[in-house]
């Protein structure tokens, strides 16, 4: 299997220096109980290593959205299923001196679901506990406001990977992404 992708690459910058692309990976297991810690633990340790501190609650909140998706939406497509075999979820970082992406792969090729924003009953949604309120798409929506761009692509042996992108520039103070 190549695994080159996980060499980091070098960027070359207009003024002739270079800058390394910073990149973890970590390979998780939907049935484990701390899966979405664990997501959470490696985004806000290579933040933290990145002097990238200031961005650790909204990407930390982001993976568990996306992991916590992936563990109780996911469904393995027909040709990933396999007997007795934990259901994988692989969650990529990777800082570039202008952004910051965040990828959650799983193993069910359907798009993400999205909630149209509305509940059930609009002129009662003041006074409504938040169990009443939509249920579905809730943490998109959350990832949607926190990340810079949201999308998913599928994956070619399948599943599909949930991306989002974070930029840098005016989050992080200028020299420190």
């Amino acid at each position: 299997m190549d695994r080159s992708f996980l060499r980091p690459r070098v960027l070359a910058l207009p003024d002739g220096a270079t800058q390394l692309e910073q990149f973890r990976a970590l390979t998780l297991f939907a049935e484990s109980s701390d899966t979405v810690q664990a997501a959470r633990k490696m985004v806000r340790s290579a933040l933290e290593e990145w002097a990238l501190g200031a961005l650790v609650d909204d990407v930390a909140l982001c993976v568990s959205e996306l992991v916590g998706n992936a563990v109780h939406h996911a469904v393995p497509d027909g040709c990933l299923v396999a007997p007795g075999v934990p259901r994988r979820i692989d969650v990529t970082l990777t800082k570039w001196p202008k952004w910051l992406f965040l990828g959650v792969t799983d193993e069910d090729s359907s798009p993400p679901m999205l909630s149209r924003g509305e509940a059930p009953f609009p002129e009662l949604e003041g006074g409504l506990p938040e169990a009443a309120l939509l249920d579905s798409g809730r943490g998109l929506r959350i990832v949607q406001v926190l990340a810079d761009s949201l999308w998913w692509s599928l994956e070619e042996a399948g599943g599909k990977t949930v991306f989002c992108r974070f930029d840098l520039l005016g989050r992080v103070p200028e020299g420190r992404t």
